[in-house]
């Protein structure tokens, strides 16, 4: 194995002790750009060098910052609109009915890296007034980049964020300019939660969700880490709730925990017979 496939090995075991997310072959070429901008800061030279660091046990500064940066944080407002159609025609409408007795909501944007996709459903919310009146709805954002939930918590987006995916009657509807920059509504705010997480752990409280969106975070695990993804995910959503993956995921031949739903659109619902014991108690404590 030549030095340059040993430093990436190195890079690529933080990356997946971190964060479950491998750093595949098809995915190397992104290091040295992702990390240049650290490389000029420390004055690195090359992947060899990183890779000699890190292994310092003095080096944690550095550790986190490199798994930061090799993180994907792509993301844009109402991404994939077909996805948030099908919240709005089918998903909510179903845990509407649900829920009409409590009138409470709660949904988890696992893997939502900046917020827009938690500033969208909010947005969704917030334009139906009079369906979603005396409702309680919570929705929280995790995502395991800690750079990624400041900028969510912040609220605030450049010009180039604020126009990836809204129209302008949203971005002057749920938005106020700022020198240069688009903040975000305390009105859409106040609905969401960020805080930073990692999906390969137990689920965040409350612990039972109506709707789990956990889209593209999958897509970077290994078959052994993706089946304790989905174990993880199924221990935090009701029995009636929902899943949404991305358009490259499915549950087909990597969980027994879901089951694809009539709606499409990459939803699924849960098994509740393939649900441990240990989970069910984890849900029964979260109501």
């Amino acid at each position: 194995m030549a030095v340059d496939d040993a430093s990436h090995r190195i890079i690529g075991d933080l990356l997946a002790q971190r964060t479950g997310q491998q750093l595949t072959e098809g995915r190397r070429w992104r290091v040295s750009g992702a990390l240049s901008g650290l490389f000029r800061e420390f004055g690195i030279e090359n992947v060899d060098q990183l890779a000699c660091m890190l292994e310092r046990p003095s080096e944690h500064r550095l550790a986190t910052r490199v798994v930061e940066a090799l993180l994907n944080n792509e993301t844009y407002f109402f991404r994939d609109h077909s996805y948030f159609s099908a919240l709005s025609n089918q998903v909510l409408p179903d845990l509407a009915r649900k829920r009409e007795s409590t009138k409470r909501l709660r949904i988890w944007s696992a893997g939502c890296s900046t917020g827009q996709e938690a500033l969208s459903l909010a947005m969704i919310f917030a334009e139906q007034p009079n369906r979603w009146k005396d409702w309680r709805i919570e929705i929280l954002g995790t995502d395991v980049s800690n750079k990624a939930i400041e900028t969510a918590r912040n609220g605030r987006y450049t010009q180039f964020e604020i126009q990836r995916g809204i129209s302008v009657a949203q971005m002057l509807n749920f938005f106020t300019e700022d020198e240069g920059h688009w903040q975000a509504a305390d009105r859409i705010r106040a609905m969401i939660r960020f805080q930073q997480h990692n999906i390969l752990d137990y689920p965040p409280a409350p612990g039972r969700f109506d709707l789990v969106m956990c889209r593209n975070v999958l897509l970077y695990f290994d078959p052994e880490t993706r089946a304790k993804a989905f174990d993880r995910l199924a221990s935090g959503i009701a029995a009636d709730g929902w899943l949404m993956l991305g358009a490259g995921e499915t549950v087909v031949g990597q969980t027994d925990k879901f089951k694809p739903s009539e709606f499409g659109s990459s939803l699924y619902s849960p098994i509740m017979g393939n649900v441990s014991r240990a989970e069910q108690r984890l849900r029964a404590a979260a109501c």
